[in-house]
């Protein structure tokens, strides 16, 4: 029911408390003039009941008038009430709806029945409402990336990533990894190839093998001579790195772990490695290099993203879809995540109402005390007029009862 049809129910009933009052009171002066004319003994207990009616329905209507406003205007001591009243009507509201609605033994069960898991399984599941979820999130992320400035981003980037390197030693990682690779066993595949390659070019370059045995032996040994020398150099160059090639255990696959266990050693340890990185670090990473691949990298990011977010079949958005089904399919089926997630948010919601309810008795006491005093009035009684004109038909009725019992008493016994 709106205000409206409210306010018409209270002229309604106001009118028929009034008219009750009316007729007791033409019932009274009719009496009264009958009594000087008519000995009838009926008029008296009329003229009784009438009379008490009209002053019970006179106090109650200046009773019920002045919860809401000074009757006649008249501004009588402990009348408006309301008005008057509506700061310690406000807090007392607040208190009251604080105390009796948001005790913990009152919230508690509603608490429990919460099942968000449920709905939220059931609302995820259709299309509309994925590509609703989709595109608010999109928007949102297109108007942080608008609003967020790129050299402070950029720059924000930079320090990080300088903040980041400066601890970095660069020696042991390198040193690290390269034992983890020995640790693996994974360096006899390059040893196993590198031995390969060397093989074949040593078979295929044979003749620059006889230049240079030709163009480093005397004049006088001939030519056949050189070239047997040659051929016996390639093919003794080749059967050794065959032999690397196709025996996991030959000593020199051994030899060069060794060395390279060595050389890992001394990156880690030995100083001069680490100023080397450092220097190295340092000429890629100046201040004005970070600061263009930082800013690089963030165009780069924010471009890539605009566009996906942009797009409607994007794949960026394809891939929120296909989670947004996989998490709304588990919602439904996986008792044990429903269990999770509406234990979580019944705690969470106990916990914060508990924590808050003072803020919601300061919202109600605020909101009343904020009303103008005739507005709060009025809103009273629209809610509360029509009973309280009740209470004005019933006192004009008992009112009447008991003028004309003590009538009644005083006519018969006094």
């Amino acid at each position: 029911m709106n205000d409206e049809a409210k306010r018409k129910q209270l002229r309604k009933y106001k009118a028929f408390a009034t008219g009750l009052f009316v007729l007791m009171a033409v019932i009274f002066v009719i009496t009264t003039f009958l009594q000087k004319t008519n000995a009838s003994h009926w008029i008296g207990y009329v003229r009784a009941f009438s009379e008490a009616a009209m002053v019970g329905a006179l106090a109650d209507w200046f009773a019920v008038t002045a919860l809401f406003r000074h009757p006649l205007g008249l501004p009588i001591p402990h009348t408006n009430l309301i008005e008057n009243s509506k700061e310690r009507l406000g807090d007392n509201l607040g208190s009251f709806v604080v105390t009796n609605f948001l005790s913990s033994q009152n919230i508690r069960p509603y608490i429990q029945k919460l099942k968000i898991s449920n709905f939220v399984g059931e609302w995820l599941v259709k299309e509309k409402n994925q590509d609703i979820v989709i595109k608010n999130l999109s928007d949102i992320v297109l108007d942080i990336l608008n609003k967020l400035d790129d050299s402070a981003v950029s720059g924000f980037i930079s320090k990080k990533v300088s903040e980041m390197t400066n601890d970095i030693k660069f020696n042991i990682i390198i040193g690290n990894g390269i034992n983890y690779l020995l640790d693996k066993n994974d360096h006899q595949r390059i040893i196993t190839n590198l031995s390969k390659q060397i093989k074949e070019y040593i078979i295929e370059n044979d003749e620059m093998i006889e230049e240079r045995v030709k163009k480093g032996s005397y004049s006088f040994i001939p030519s056949f001579v050189d070239n047997k020398i040659a051929e016996k150099i390639a093919s003794g160059l080749s059967d050794f790195f065959k032999e690397i090639e196709e025996d996991p255990q030959h000593e020199i696959r051994s030899l060069i772990t060794t060395k390279i266990y060595e050389f890992s050693q001394d990156l880690k340890e030995d100083p001069k490695w680490e100023g080397e990185f450092k220097n190295i670090k340092d000429g890629l990473l100046k201040n004005e290099k970070l600061n263009e691949y930082s800013s690089d990298i963030w165009i780069s990011i924010k471009n890539t993203l605009t566009k996906e977010l942009h797009e409607d079949q994007s794949s960026l958005k394809k891939y929120i879809s296909q989670n947004l089904n996989e998490f709304s399919q588990n919602l439904k089926t996986d008792e044990k995540l429903q269990n999770k997630i509406d234990h979580w948010v019944r705690v969470t919601a106990y916990k914060y109402i508990l924590k808050n309810t003072h803020q919601f008795g300061n919202l109600i006491s605020s909101t009343v005390g904020n009303w103008k005093g005739k507005e709060l009035s009025e809103k009273m009684e629209l809610e509360v007029g029509k009973d309280l004109q009740f209470i004005r038909v019933n006192g004009t009725l008992v009112g009447g009862l008991v003028g004309l019992i003590i009538y009644t008493i005083a006519h018969f016994f006094i």
